[in-house]
């Protein structure tokens, strides 16, 4: 009897690119994907961040490379996108939060929210389908949403807007890219304890809520992320896209 294989989970040889990378969960991506064996490039608006993860990759042998760049610079963030790739995987993860009720909300934190959660994901996509399409290759783009990309939640209406936005420009593009051999899905965490999250949730109402609706009882870790990441980024998920992958703790089986 001649049984079937379990497909790769490996990435050697291939060229992956991380967006906000030098801390929290772009830092976690990027040390998944090369442990992997990808070719990882990391990029964020402070470049001696990424430089540091970098290194700390190549010290434990494997391949890593970084440069400053702010994502909402679109030309910029093209003509270096093009220069480095192409990137057969792209963890699209740069974004921010300023909650608040919607009452409250400025257009200054409605702009600053929406230009890099969704404006600057878009294009930063784009820049790197071009280059897949213009080489012939095969990829995986992963979009990073949020659980409050499938519900809603409270201080939470510009940054649902944009998750949900994000949901809707996976699936687009999934559709569009299929016959190219590109994959595109989303990861969706919950409350992962990073320093983006540290500061909210020293509000005592916020983190009692968070408490009562993640079902395994914790917050998440960046380590809870990275298995998913290098699933979505290799073979294994090879006939997945167009989907969103919650690791939310249970919070969005309510």
């Amino acid at each position: 009897m001649e049984l079937p294989t379990t497909p790769s989970f490996r990435l050697d040889g291939r060229k992956a690119l991380v967006t906000g990378a030098g801390r929290g969960i772009g830092l976690a991506a990027a040390a998944a994907l090369a442990d992997a064996g990808a070719h990882v490039t990391l990029c964020a608006r402070s470049g001696a961040e990424v430089e540091a993860v970098a290194q700390a990759i190549r010290t434990r042998g494997q391949q890593a490379e970084a440069f400053a760049l702010d994502v909402t610079d679109r030309e910029r963030a093209a003509t270096e996108i093009a220069a480095r790739g192409p990137f057969q995987i792209l963890f699209n993860n740069a974004g921010t939060n300023r909650p608040a009720e919607l009452v409250d909300v400025t257009p200054e934190d409605y702009d600053l929210v929406t230009d890099l959660n969704v404006r600057a994901a878009f294009f930063v996509a784009q820049a790197v389908v071009k280059g897949l399409l213009a080489a012939g290759l095969p990829g995986s783009i992963i979009n990073v949403s949020s659980q409050m990309g499938l519900v809603g939640g409270p201080k939470r209406t510009v940054y649902c807007a944009t998750k949900h936005a994000i949901e809707g420009f996976t699936k687009a593009l999934a559709r569009e890219l299929g016959e190219a051999g590109i994959r595109v899905n989303t990861i969706c965490p919950t409350f992962i304890e990073t320093p983006m999250t540290a500061g909210m949730l020293d509000d005592p109402d916020l983190a009692a809520m968070v408490k009562s609706k993640i079902v395994l009882g914790r917050l998440g870790k960046v380590e809870d992320l990275m298995g998913a990441i290098v699933f979505l980024a290799s073979d294994a998920s090879a006939l997945v896209t167009g989907a969103s992958l919650a690791v939310d703790g249970g919070w969005t089986a309510h």
